[in-house]
């Protein structure tokens, strides 16, 4: 691992993060909740909020995706999503949901850069996001699709809105 330059779980915990939170709206798949943590670890998150029914760790399913992420990014299981997010405007987030909606902006016009905290929310793999947090969110956010599904996997939803963001929030 050493010349795969990774840093220990320890030294993940105590490095800088992005200004950047990402929010599990109801999550019911333990596998996806893992994949996810591993993400979040990936992507320098943070952290990592689970509500509602998303499950948290120690959990083995959790665990088998995740691949020590759990040990690694700073997370809290908060059990009324639309309470954390009244909270994280509060302390200065921009809210954004990944979610299809009338108002949605396609994730390529979408400038992350401009906001100085941002929260990114994604929602229960066949409900979306709850319905009571889309009327807080700042700006919605839309993967574009060319298929006929128009519906991604939540796991790699979430992964190409936080790469982008990282991206934007970086410089890379």
């Amino acid at each position: 691992m050493e010349e795969l330059h990774r840093v220990t779980p320890e030294q993940f915990k105590s490095q800088d993060k992005y200004p950047l939170v990402m929010v599990l709206d109801n999550i019911r798949s333990m596998n996806n909740i893992g994949s996810i943590f591993r993400t979040c670890d990936a992507m320098n998150v943070e952290k990592l909020y689970l509500c509602g029914i998303t499950a948290c760790p120690p959990q083995k399913e959790i665990a088998k995706t995740a691949l020590g992420a759990t040990e690694s990014v700073n997370w809290e299981y908060v059990e009324d999503v639309a309470e954390l997010v009244r909270r994280l405007k509060e302390e200065q987030y921009t809210i954004a949901v990944v979610e299809q909606t009338d108002t949605a902006v396609m994730l390529q016009q979408v400038d992350f850069k401009q906001y100085e905290k941002l929260c990114l929310i994604v929602g229960n793999e066949v409900f979306g996001v709850t319905d009571a947090v889309l009327p807080l969110a700042d700006l919605a956010v839309e993967i574009p699709q060319f298929g006929t599904k128009h519906s991604l996997n939540v796991t790699i939803a979430a992964g190409i809105v936080l790469w982008e963001a990282v991206r934007q929030i970086a410089l890379l």
